[in-house]
């Protein structure tokens, strides 16, 4: 199997677990708030969290031999004479951090490149990665750092490209995990960003999360359908099934499922699939 789809199976199972386990944020309290030219300011985290607080968590999910060569970029980053040695260094780190999908420490390094180079590439990988990041963690400190950085990265990408979608549609997330107000800001920013561009699968896979999150299964399922009538993928397939699953429509859900299979013939997988079914046929 190829390295994108085990990254593709890791990151739906770990999505669809995030979905279930927490509250819709900002629909309960918000955190932060929109001030300064539109930059977020916000109640400061009480850890201090950087790009070596991050990596060192990250390296403890990768493995001996890929840290230690990440480790090794590291050190010769912090005695790089030039800064074009470090910003050479700071690529290289940043695709290696996303070599195995390890979203936060990649983040804190194109955030970098950004600051110094303003460059739109950069600015949008930043709010992408913290995006992930945001996801995937479970701590609250770190969860708010990663939505302030976001908003940092992807008002920045607009400045640039004041219509570009995809930087929309991220600052749009952002915003519904915290970083305005009301989360209906971000949801109004996805609603604009899928109106001018239907095929806009970043904005429309995210509308289809966030109604999955707050237990509108039925607008979700619409959704991940308009993903798959585009383009047929495991991950629309999956949150379909989950959608269907949740909403009680068990044969939907099998016949999703079943897709899932064919598209990702893993045998963990879709071990994992055959009990999911298993247990709508009960």
């Amino acid at each position: 199997m190829k390295k994108t789809q085990i990254v593709v199976i890791v990151t739906v199972v770990a999505i669809v677990s995030y979905l279930y386990s927490l509250p819709v944020k900002g629909l309960v309290k918000p955190k932060t708030d929109h001030t300064n030219n539109g930059m977020v300011t916000g109640s400061k985290p009480v850890v201090n969290v950087s790009a070596e607080m991050v990596s060192a968590t990250a390296k403890t999910a990768i493995g001996a031999n890929l840290s230690g060569k990440i480790s090794d970029l590291e050190g010769q980053l912090r005695q790089a004479g030039s800064e074009k040695q470090k910003e050479n260094l700071q690529r290289q780190l940043a695709k290696q951090w996303d070599d195995v999908n390890q979203s936060a420490p990649a983040g804190f390094y194109y955030l970098e490149l950004a600051r110094k180079k303003n460059d739109f590439n950069d600015w949008l990988n930043a709010g992408n990665r913290f995006n992930d990041a945001y996801k995937f963690s479970q701590d609250s400190t770190i969860q708010a750092e990663m939505v302030l950085k976001a908003v940092e990265a992807f008002n920045n990408a607009i400045k640039l490209k004041p219509d570009n979608l995809d930087a929309k549609a991220g600052l749009g997330v952002a915003d519904v995990n915290g970083g305005a107000p009301s989360p209906m800001t971000g949801i109004g920013l996805l609603l604009q960003v899928v109106a001018k561009d239907p095929n806009n699968r970043p904005a429309t896979l995210n509308l289809g999360l966030f109604a999955m999150k707050s237990g509108q299964y039925d607008k979700a399922i619409i959704r991940f359908k308009t993903l798959i009538a585009q383009k047929p993928e495991v991950e629309p397939y999956f949150y379909l099934a989950e959608s269907y699953k949740q909403m009680g429509q068990k044969q939907e859900a099998i016949d999703a499922y079943e897709r899932c299979k064919e598209m990702m013939p893993d045998p963990a997988f879709g071990k994992r699939i055959d009990d999911f079914i298993k247990e709508l046929k009960k």
